[in-house]
């Protein structure tokens, strides 16, 4: 998601000729940084809307856009197991003591061998935060240590474990190096003599100094909200009530909805409805549906071509969807 800083050096940087088309989905979670942009737009009521809400035949038959839509809707997600093949399906763990060994199972063995996926390249764990016992944090250390446990050749550094094939991700800008926040890359080589490694984004090696190793986390499991924008070939998501705070349902809705073939809940059916009622989140403030509704019935603006917005609901890359206009 676009926040007003970005979206304001976007604009200033179009000439005054150009049209802009915005398109993405208003029911995910809202940018990491500030403001609403998407949410502004739509809501001003300024400004031509499309939105694109009919799921067509083939994309009916995927479970994952079948539940997103009943998330979205306020409706609880059909957890019933499934009668044969499905891309969806719900692990019931009554505790986070039973949920850790069972998403290290799924994670390690039975979502490779039933599907054929790697469970480092094409397995990623999605936490509603990163504290708790199923936290990002947590269920790094014990992912880590099934699926790539380090041996003598490794890199300790600010309290993680490096070692080659490790799953890291980068946690703030790096320019120099051309990598981002929220880039995925795996552990290529590590040197213990000087504390530093090579990793491997995107098929381009990056070396990383000893000082520079705290911008590197182990990846296995990522917040839901370091993992916007990005998609995965299976997904795994802790849903118990240990993360009421943040169980709310666009965090839920975005989570299932980086999954392209297969996701799987493991938790509580409670906290799972916790998620799905609860829309209150935390409103922001920034004005800009007001600054919106004022200028764009400016006289002076009037005549000036207005961007349009489109809020894909609830997935573009999943399944065809019907347009239909607002």
């Amino acid at each position: 998601m676009v926040d007003v800083l970005l979206m304001h050096a976007l604009l200033k940087a179009m000439p005054n000729t150009a049209a802009l088309l915005v398109i993405g989905d208003v029911d995910q979670l809202p940018s990491v940084g500030p403001g609403q942009v998407l949410a502004d737009m739509i809501t001003s009521g300024v400004i031509p809307v499309v939105r694109l809400t009919e799921v067509f035949r083939q994309a009916a038959k995927s479970q994952i856009i079948v539940n997103a839509h009943r998330i979205n809707e306020g409706v609880f997600p059909d957890l019933r197991r499934p009668e044969s093949e499905s891309d969806f399906y719900f692990v019931e763990a009554d505790d986070p003591e039973a949920a850790v060994p069972r998403i290290v199972e799924l994670v390690k063995t039975r979502i490779p061998r039933r599907f054929g996926l790697d469970p480092i390249r094409d397995i990623q764990v999605l936490c509603p935060m990163n504290r708790g016992g199923v936290g990002a944090r947590s269920l790094n250390i014990e992912l880590q240590a099934a699926l790539n446990p380090a041996g003598e050749r490794k890199v300790e550094r600010f309290g993680w474990v490096f070692a080659s094939g490790d799953k890291v991700m980068q946690i703030e800008n790096d320019y120099d190096k051309e990598v981002y926040n929220g880039d995925i890359g795996y552990v290529a080589d590590v040197d213990p003599d000087d504390g530093e490694l090579t990793a491997s984004f995107d098929g381009r090696s990056v070396i990383y100094g000893s000082g520079e190793l705290d911008t590197l986390v182990p990846a296995y499991a990522v917040t839901i909200h370091k993992s916007q924008g990005s998609e995965y070939p299976a997904v795994v998501i802790p849903m118990l009530t240990q993360h009421y705070a943040m169980l709310q349902r666009n965090l839920l809705y975005t989570g299932i909805t980086r999954g392209k073939r297969l996701v799987v809940l493991v938790g509580q059916k409670k906290a799972v409805a916790i998620a799905v009622r609860n829309v209150s989140g935390r409103r922001r403030w920034s004005k800009l549906r007001e600054w919106l509704t004022v200028s764009m019935g400016a006289p002076e603006l009037s005549e000036r071509r207005r961007p349009a917005a489109i809020a894909d609901r609830p997935r573009g890359d999943s399944g065809e969807v019907k347009k239909s206009s607002r």
